[in-house]
């Protein structure tokens, strides 16, 4: 009677174990759905133009709504990752799809008021989009501790792929009803698939792990000894060198994105709508490049993920202004944007490798502050040098320049060092299959 009894648990547990893992999967499809919703706010430069003809605003006037949506989605994630540990992310999620799409929506009343348009879109969606983006990322990341760096690719690239489904969309929407409806219509949209994504949101029951997985020796070499708090971690060096790093990377990326559709333009002498579907083209790199240099860092580690990503970008940014086929712009703009797309899949796994992923969510969401930061560096700096001069040259060349110094910082960064006591020996006992008790337990990670 009591082996039936131990049977039906045992049974019990492997079905369990088998839903966590049906259940994972699915969870990571909803966070890739609703980033993809999220990621749209990377095709702003298609409603640069039309605002600019329409209402006479300035480059930098029009680039300000990005810029502040941005900095202010840095300044959100953080809240989000506290809020998060606290009440659970599927609140934190749907509250932040629910400020995103009415912010949007919201800017279809910016007639000839800017600051509407910097309250609406820029204020009120970016914390929208801080709340939510970091959900996907904390709650994947303890889903997948076998699988760090390739789920947190798939974890951000749907954002970066939202940009691939709304340039097109957005830019023939512009042209039939014009740029203000045009915001109605696709903040009902986020509205709706933001929360429902936002809903499917949540974590793992404590301690859970994928059955019969143990970290590799690279993996444990990679990883802290145990979980950092957010003031353990804030009191490391590692944690502001990695913060730099993200700052930096993205600096350059940034200033890209805010500006592709006219530079594509000017540079390739081409359409607003060739301009937008090279956007849509352009965006494939920045999605792509959160998932493959995700991967490629569980292989070759993360610092030198980076060290390479910076060194591509060094050559790109620097021989870009001599472009002009429409082609080779397009292809050279999605490498960088991989490389771009590559900081954000990369820098949660580097994160958790650091300082652990029971408090990701809170310590990789103040990180985020540094892409709030390069939102106003990087676009600012580009614009008002294209302001200034008339052309992009110097701007990207200054971007090269910045690059090319940025490179020391991936050489010498390093995991903090792991406090982790070592099992003694009299101590050490065995299990049923010969190896030392807990020997196959990863570390607290």
């Amino acid at each position: 009677m009591f082996q039936v009894v131990i049977d039906c648990r045992a049974a019990q547990h492997n079905l369990e174990s088998e839903s966590m893992g049906t259940n994972r999967w699915g969870i990571a499809v909803a966070g890739f759905c609703l980033q993809i919703a999220l990621g749209a706010v990377y095709a702003w430069s298609v409603f640069r133009v039309p605002l600019a003809k329409q209402f006479g605003w300035s480059i930098s006037e029009v680039t300000l709504t990005f810029t502040i949506s941005i900095f202010v989605l840095g300044i959100a994630a953080f809240f989000g990752g506290l809020w998060l540990n606290r009440s659970g992310p599927r609140i934190v999620a749907v509250t932040g799809g629910l400020l995103y799409g009415m912010g949007v929506f919201l800017a279809s009343f910016a007639d000839h008021k800017l600051w509407w348009l910097y309250l609406s879109y820029g204020l009120i969606g970016g914390v929208g989009i801080g709340l939510s983006y970091i959900v996907p990322v904390a709650v994947l990341l303890k889903w997948f501790p076998d699988r760090r760096g390739l789920i947190t690719g798939i974890a951000v690239g749907g954002f970066g792929a939202g940009a691939l489904v709304t340039a097109p969309v957005a830019t023939r929407l512009i042209q039939r009803v014009g740029v203000l409806p045009t915001f109605a219509y696709l903040g009902i949209a986020y509205l709706f698939v933001t929360v429902i994504g936002g809903y499917f949101m949540q974590n793992p029951p404590d301690g859970w792990k994928p059955e019969g997985w143990t970290p590799s020796a690279s993996q444990y070499a990679q990883r802290a000894g145990r979980d950092y708090t957010l003031r353990e971690a804030l009191g490391t060096w590692q944690w502001w060198g990695l913060w730099l790093l993200l700052f930096l990377n993205t600096s350059a990326g940034i200033s890209v994105i805010s500006q592709e559709a006219p530079m594509f333009q000017e540079l390739a002498l081409v359409s607003a709508v060739v301009a937008a579907a090279m956007v849509g083209i352009a965006s494939i790199g920045n999605a792509f490049g959160r998932v493959f240099w995700a991967w490629v860092s569980d292989s070759i580690t993360r610092k030198m993920t980076f060290l390479v990503m910076f060194l591509i970008q060094v050559a790109l940014f620097w021989v870009l202004p001599g472009v002009h086929a429409a082609g080779l712009l397009t292809v050279f703009a999605l490498i960088i944007l991989m490389c771009y797309g590559g900081g954000f899949g990369t820098m949660p796994a580097f994160t958790a490798d650091y300082f652990g992923s029971k408090n990701v969510g809170p310590i990789y969401g103040l990180m985020l502050t540094a892409w709030g930061f390069a939102s106003v560096f990087g676009p600012l700096l580009i614009a008002s040098m294209r302001q200034a001069s008339g052309v992009y040259r110097g701007g990207l060349h200054v971007v090269a320049a910045v690059m090319a110094a940025s490179t020391l910082l991936p050489i010498i960064i390093s995991p903090p060092s792991k406090l982790v006591p070592a099992i003694p020996q009299h101590k050490a006992a065995t299990d049923d299959r010969g190896q030392v008790a807990g020997a196959t337990r990863p570390p607290a990670a």
